[in-house]
């Protein structure tokens, strides 16, 4: 099993397309070592080295992808979302203890702003006129000693955030033997070979595109096609040109697509796809069944986090073997089932945990978290996800939601997934989240948020209606907000935990 970065991609056809976009030519894979070859000397002769963290702020598309896979050769990458305001990157670049920060040349936002009130060192991206797709040069002014030592297994890759909605976000560090198995693990269980091509609509700054679409297919020798974002108008026009086998979003994105598939019929048509991967939050089963009749291809569903470099879980490819609502099975590192409390592992349900080789060692100066996420138990380390779930007879594992996203109603706990479920079979809803609305008497009640089919009319009352005659009373949302678009975050999720107040639905907020 490769165990870097540099190892990951070393074998392959030089020949072979590695990186490509719209109206550009594919960057080699000989162009993209040559590449990491140039950036890790351009580094170097900066004095940044393995022991050094490089913050990346550069907008979706090829020269994100390849920044991220070269950088990651010679230093440790900390890839912020282009979207920050001057106060965050200053939060986030200070916390990260980042020595320099990479941006497109001319670039003069909030992160530019940001790192020089903190003296922090500028590397400037150029790239020359026709250069294939995701080819740059890098230049700076830093002046310092040359530096040399070169990444290997135990050190850093990548370092990100978790997206805390409550709490201060902790650092997640994961090494080059973390990336490396997570990529590793995500090509085993799709089969990806270098025939294979991902149209990357993904963030690039996030944990999902990194490692399942660019990663993971690097890793096999296979493409990926790196359109500049994700915009549902352009998606089936870039399918077009792009040609891919595959491609990974979230369930958001899929919806998206969904609404426009019946007026690019004529290029699904076209289309090659061998499967599509959706992950970063649960695919209602209805989504995934419209996606399938639509597709013609196996809808593949992942369960991923952060912590785990991505992947803990897959639906399994073969024909009829994806479960509608279940997040796979292992697909990689070790997954039991945990007391919610207790240090000890249980049958039945209770908090999905881990253990693999793609799993962080742990939280960066956070003994406090890291003494409250990790355990250990029958000869392995775990990791608790914060997710709520069980294994069927089959081996599946089921999602019930996020612990802290249960409802608590009066001593009634209620799965917000499960909520989402029922809704979903309404026909005229769209798209559906559930979550906690605070009560003063029952502590917290369930509401929902929903957007309805094109032309469609469905009155709150209708749908509480429909609700009442399909689940148990206490589950039925007391509140229905019908909205023209649910709020969502910088990746694209609906995020539950904090959605009362911004919909200002909680009193003094």
């Amino acid at each position: 099993m490769e165990t870097t970065l540099k190892t990951l991609i070393a074998a392959h056809d030089g020949q072979l397309p590695a990186i490509g976009a719209p109206g550009r030519d594919w960057l080699s894979y000989d162009g993209l070592r040559g590449l990491a070859s140039e950036v890790a000397t351009s580094l170097n002769g900066m004095g940044i080295d393995a022991s050094h963290r490089v913050a990346i702020v550069l907008p979706n598309g090829p020269e994100m992808a390849t920044a991220f896979v070269t950088v990651a050769q010679a230093a440790t990458t900390a890839p912020l979302n282009p979207a920050y305001r001057e106060e965050e990157y200053a939060f986030y670049l200070e916390d990260l203890k980042a020595k320099a920060l990479l941006v497109e040349d001319g670039y003069d936002g909030p992160a530019l702003a940001a790192a020089q009130k903190l003296g922090m060192g500028i590397i400037r991206l150029t790239v020359p006129e026709g250069a294939a797709a995701g080819y740059f040069n890098l230049r700076s002014d830093i002046s310092a000693a040359p530096a040399e030592r070169m990444p290997s297994a135990d050190d850093v890759a990548l370092i990100l955030h978790t997206s805390g909605t409550t709490s201060r976000p902790k650092i997640v560090p994961l090494l080059q033997s973390n990336v490396a198995a997570s990529a590793q693990h995500i090509r085993t269980s799709l089969e990806l070979t270098s025939d294979d091509r991902c149209m990357n609509v993904m963030p690039l700054f996030h944990i999902h595109g990194l490692i399942a679409a660019v990663a993971a297919s690097l890793s096999a020798g296979g493409s990926i096609w790196c359109a500049p974002g994700f915009d549902a108008l352009k998606f089936f026009s870039w399918m077009k040109e792009a040609q891919p086998t595959w491609f990974t979003a979230v369930p958001t994105m899929h919806q998206a697509i969904l609404s426009r598939a019946s007026r690019n019929a004529d290029v699904i048509e076209a289309a090659n796809l061998r499967f599509l991967r959706s992950s970063s939050a649960s695919l209602p089963a209805q989504v995934m069944v419209q996606l399938q009749e639509t597709f013609g291809a196996p809808v593949v569903e992942a369960y991923g986090m952060t912590e785990a470099a991505h992947q803990m879980a897959c639906n399994p490819l073969g024909v009829g073997t994806q479960k509608p609502g279940a997040v796979g099975v292992p697909a990689g590192p070790a997954m039991r089932i945990a007391h919610e409390t207790e240090n000890h592992l249980i049958d039945g349900t209770g908090e999905v945990v881990i253990s693999g080789p793609n799993v962080t060692p742990g939280y960066e100066g956070n003994p406090d978290a890291n003494a409250k996420n990790f355990f250990e138990a029958e000869g392995a380390r775990w990791f608790r996800t914060g997710d709520q779930g069980a294994f069927d007879d089959d081996g599946y594992l089921h999602l019930t939601g996020r612990l802290k996203e249960i409802i608590n109603r009066g001593g009634e706990k209620i799965s917000p997934l499960e909520v989402d479920g029922v809704l979903l079979d309404h026909p005229e809803i769209a798209q559906v989240v559930t979550f906690a609305l605070p009560h003063p008497k029952l502590g917290e009640e369930v509401a929902a948020a929903v957007v309805l089919t094109e032309g469609a009319s469905a009155s709150e009352q209708d749908i509480r209606s429909f609700a009442t005659a399909r689940m148990a009373d206490f589950k039925v949302p007391r509140k229905v907000i019908i909205m023209d678009e649910i709020p969502k975050g910088a990746t694209g999720k609906m995020q539950r935990i904090g959605l009362a107040e911004k919909l200002g639905l909680v009193e003094g907020v």
